[in-house]
């Protein structure tokens, strides 16, 4: 899996200073590679709370007591995040002070994509480095660069008008802001065909390609939904 951060700042112009509901605000993303799936989100005042947040999902979606591997870029917030959550404390040996912090535990695999830029900003090269795992498995494992996660960032940004950067549709209110992403996401893993998850027809004269979307990559449906058949969903759901 590869994990990916974005900002949107949201609040007026007058009250614009950082609050706990207003200034700027980081959005952290899970997305599963060979599927393109987005599994988890978050949305929190640091891009160490919303990375938080997007493990915390992950205990509840299949992951209870580890992190599935993961690549990320080079902030060391994720690497927080990930303690925070899945950390334990060691047990007390019964000499000297009892340990309190959370360390990371033996099987977990991630991988940094550091990169390196020049003055205007242009990516000069990357730098691996692994900071859960055996170096040798955790490289084999988990490939060498987060274009996958940096591609659905790009998704986003035409998406949704509240992550465009220095744009007048920031989000006003925090709960909107939220809500704008689980619906996003909802769109994108069941509603929106990925090019590189089509599959190729060999039997068919009438057309070439079986156009799929992360969703059904991952055996969560068989089709591709409709905007009225996602809301009728949504619909129902709220209603019972």
């Amino acid at each position: 899996m590869a994990s990916g951060r974005m900002w949107a700042t949201k609040g007026k112009k007058k009250d614009y200073a950082e609050t706990a509901d207003s200034g700027q605000f980081f959005r952290s993303t899970m997305l599963d590679v060979p599927t393109r799936l987005r599994v988890a989100h978050g949305v929190g005042k640091t891009e160490t709370d919303a990375s938080i947040e997007v493990f915390q999902t992950l205990q509840q979606r299949g992951h209870p007591t580890a992190p599935p591997a993961f690549v990320s870029d080079g902030w060391g917030g994720i690497r927080d995040a990930v303690i925070e959550v899945y950390g334990k404390v060691p047990d007390y040996c019964g000499k000297g002070r009892p340990p309190t912090r959370k360390r990371p535990q033996p099987g977990w695999q991630y991988l940094q994509v550091i990169k390196h830029r020049d003055a205007k900003g242009h990516v000069m090269g990357t730098t691996l480095k692994v900071i859960f795992g055996d170096e040798a498995e955790v490289l084999e494992h988990l490939g060498h660069h987060t274009a996958y996660v940096e591609r659905t960032h790009l998704t986003m940004r035409h998406f949704s008008g509240r992550l465009v950067r220095k744009g007048l549709g920031f989000s006003k209110d925090l709960e909107m802001h939220k809500a704008a992403a689980v619906l996003e996401d909802v769109y994108y893993n069941l509603c929106r065909p990925c090019k590189s998850l089509r599959q190729e027809l060999h039997n068919e004269t009438s057309r070439r390609w079986n156009p799929r979307t992360p969703a059904m990559a991952a055996g969560l449906t068989d089709h591709i939904w409709t905007l009225n058949e996602l809301f009728s969903i949504i619909g129902v759901a709220n209603n019972s």
